[in-house]
């Protein structure tokens, strides 16, 4: 922790204490948990990177945890929204300790126009609240040329969706649109314990920075509407969830599979077919696991409208999914 940065520390009363002073509590509906404990909000701040000199975007500042955390790693700036008065007394005490480098914004997140902000940020450190976090994820990711990376905590069920590689139960929706354009890891967990009060839940913070470009083309829209199509009925054969995007789902299959092959695959190790432990294929598209497999080479009798028998693909490799290198794909469980 840079020692300068950090002096005003001193000055300040404790998050406690300011939390008495100025008579906040937790609101249910806005979503808040405190993060008091400042070992744990500069671990946060310094998962972010170096951030010396960055303007850092804060979301849900509440009484200040984090963003004193950020400020004594350096930040050259923090822009924090909050919409709660209450939060928003105690952080003014936090802007007149460190003249010039906290912005307060009293709105709701969902509803800022961050290209609008000055000075503009480049990056994003929050404890995003819970009621709003993934509604915040999908508007920052048709910003992400604003930010050089995102440091974010959700509630773990959240994050491991959002993180999760293809073909587990937690791939889908959220783990597609994400990783398309990102790339996402796990950092570290905090119990409920850490925060006043205690969530019934643990949460995760992830780290997200953007990639250059997509990791497939594709329209933003149209994809988000065939992944939410593919995803919503799990349960339902994908030739019939794509129903609502297509007229022809079958041909919009078919597509993928020319010659034999699906594009950016990731293939399976030779033997881990579909007929040992949970893979199955009938019909192609499992009504269950909602999973896709073809053989890895053309094959010309292989037919993806038909139904087929595991005896099909035992003892072959195979491709599944629209997937290739850890990108994202539509066709997993």
């Amino acid at each position: 922790m840079p020692d300068n940065a950090a002096a005003f520390l001193d000055d300040l009363p404790p998050l406690r204490d300011a939390l008495a002073a100025h008579e906040i509590r937790a609101t249910k509906a806005l979503g808040q948990n405190f993060l008091l404990d400042l070992n744990l909000t500069r671990k946060i701040a310094r998962a972010g990177g170096d951030i010396t000199g960055k303007t850092v975007l804060e979301i849900g500042a509440g009484p200040g945890g984090l963003t004193r955390a950020l400020l004594a790693e350096g930040a050259g700036h923090v822009v924090a929204i909050e919409r709660d008065r209450r939060c928003l007394d105690a952080l003014e005490e936090l802007a007149a300790a460190v003249p010039g480098r906290l912005t307060l914004i009293e709105g709701d997140a969902l509803e800022i126009d961050e290209y609008t902000l000055t000075p503009r940020p480049s990056r994003i450190v929050a404890n995003l609240p819970y009621n709003i976090s993934t509604p915040l994820l999908f508007k920052w990711l048709d910003q992400l040329d604003l930010f050089e990376s995102m440091t974010l905590m959700f509630q773990k069920e959240v994050a491991q969706r959002i993180i999760a590689p293809s073909g587990g139960k937690a791939y889908g929706r959220l783990s597609v649109m994400v990783q398309w354009r990102c790339r996402a890891a796990a950092l570290f967990d905090l119990p409920p314990r850490a925060f006043t009060p205690a969530p019934k839940v643990t949460s995760t913070v992830i780290g997200l920075e953007p990639l250059a470009e997509p990791r497939a083309p594709a329209e933003q829209a149209v994809l988000e509407r065939v992944v939410a199509a593919a995803f919503g009925q799990r349960r339902k054969m994908l030739r019939a969830s794509l129903k609502q995007v297509s007229r022809d789902p079958l041909a919009l299959l078919a597509a993928n599979f020319a010659g034999g092959e699906l594009k950016r695959r990731r293939i399976l190790r030779p033997g881990q077919s579909c007929g040992v432990r949970r893979y199955q294929a009938t019909d192609c598209f499992h009504g269950k696991h909602v999973m896709a497999l073809v053989p890895s080479h053309p094959d010309p009798t292989f037919d993806p409208a038909r139904q087929h028998s595991q005896k099909d693909f035992r003892g072959k490799e195979y491709c599944h999914g629209f997937n290739g290198d850890q990108s994202p794909g539509i066709y997993h469980p």
